[in-house]
């Protein structure tokens, strides 16, 4: 289906863009299990190869599944191309190996995921990329690290993981353009149902469409939106030689979970609004990190950059990790586990899980407290959710 959804509402795209029929008609998605696809002439493959005619090659780089799902979230947001790769870490892998280079800097945002701060300072920097994590929202702090050095990317989450911060994404594209850099943000906890950074100012988007795009915890995945040339043909160059490929059944099961991600975010947002007022009423909680509260240092950032706040909740409990394990222990229908954007609500506890390999310092500055516990606020009623957290508390 070559139509152009920019006429559509967000809604529509999410359930129309991107289909590819093939000669049976199909009215679901199909799933193309297969490796490679056959040719009709040696001068049809040789062309294919050499990129003069479009078409499928190898499942590794081309695959009629996989693209309808690039395509679909392209739509959704707001970019000309995306590349879905096998993991949301394996999308910031890509955006890193295909556009940097040795004498390079990165400068990141001490906030963000843990694996993606590991990934930047121990291994990045062993191919002579200079890494700078600055505070989140400390600005000044932003265009010192850029001045420092010959920055080509800026790498943010916001809202942050896990406490939620929000960072000023127009503010921090000015930022990187003056200096010739990128702007790359991790969308995994808005999702473009609630924010759209490349609307913002943003040059990429990295996903793990593993948490709220598939929304029911099944499949791992991720994806890099941006423009035809940055994503369509550097990040494409880097998944097709090195292959950290999305399979084309897990494509699938994200094209079913966008239909409904409109949908679930705005749930999703509303349980969580719920629980972070009860957990603020709470004697054992000493502090609540949710956006959408207005007591939250990025409220009034977040109201106008989003236009909700997302299902994810962090609160502090002021016994410390004894208090935050009998919590996570005591609960009978909140999963222990450290996904997220789940229909199940989870819980986790940062700082021997997520954040459990940086040591004791990174994790001081980055905020992660022994008292910490992340919430992932799922669909379950709410009412059964408070009951649950509720016996860890008394």
């Amino acid at each position: 289906m070559d139509q152009d959804f920019d006429e559509f509402a967000f809604e529509t795209r999410a359930i129309r863009a991107g289909i590819e029929r093939s000669d049976q008609g199909e009215h679901a998605e199909a799933i193309y299990a297969t490796s490679s696809f056959v040719f009709a002439s040696a001068a049809e493959a040789a062309a294919r190869f050499a990129g003069e005619q479009p078409g499928n090659i190898y499942s590794r780089f081309t695959n009629p599944t996989v693209r309808m799902f690039e395509r679909r979230l392209a739509a959704l947001e707001g970019g000309a191309a995306c590349v879905a790769t096998s993991s949301g870490m394996s999308a910031i892998l890509a955006v890193c190996m295909a556009l940097l280079r040795q004498g390079d800097q990165v400068v990141a945002a001490r906030g963000l995921f843990g694996t993606t701060t590991s990934l930047l300072s121990q291994y990045l920097t062993r191919f002579g990329v200079a890494v700078r994590f600055v505070p989140a929202t400390d600005y000044a702090a932003w265009q010192q690290a850029i001045d420092s050095g010959p920055t080509r990317l800026l790498i943010i989450e916001t809202p942050t993981n896990p406490l939620s911060e929000v960072l000023d994404i127009r503010r921090l594209a000015d930022l990187a353009h003056a200096a010739g850099a990128r702007l790359v943000v991790d969308n995994c906890f808005c999702t473009p149902a609630l924010q759209r950074p490349l609307a913002l100012g943003a040059d990429l988007i990295v996903h793990s469409a593993t948490k709220y795009l598939d929304g029911q915890g099944r499949c791992l995945g991720g994806a890099v939106v941006g423009d035809a040339e940055t994503v369509g043909k550097e990040v494409f160059g880097f998944l097709r030689t090195a292959g950290p490929t999305l399979s084309p059944f897990n494509a699938w099961v994200f094209l079913k979970g966008l239909e409904t991600l409109s949908l679930r975010m705005r749930a999703h947002s509303e349980h969580a609004m719920a629980l972070a007022r009860w957990l603020q009423e709470q004697p054992g909680v000493s502090r609540v990190h949710y956006p959408g509260l207005p007591d939250h240092p990025q409220h009034a950032l977040a109201a106008a950059q989003q236009s909700a706040f997302g299902g994810m909740v962090s609160f502090e409990l002021a016994g410390g990790k004894a208090a935050a394990w009998r919590l996570i222990d005591a609960t009978r229908l909140i999963s222990i586990t450290a996904n997220l954007g789940d229909t199940k609500s989870t819980i986790t506890h940062p700082a021997t899980t997520t954040h459990g390999r940086l040591g004791a310092e990174d994790r001081a500055a980055a905020g992660i407290t022994d008292g910490l516990l992340r919430l992932s606020v799922g669909l379950e009623a709410v009412d059964d959710l408070i009951r649950d957290l509720a016996r860890g508390l008394d």
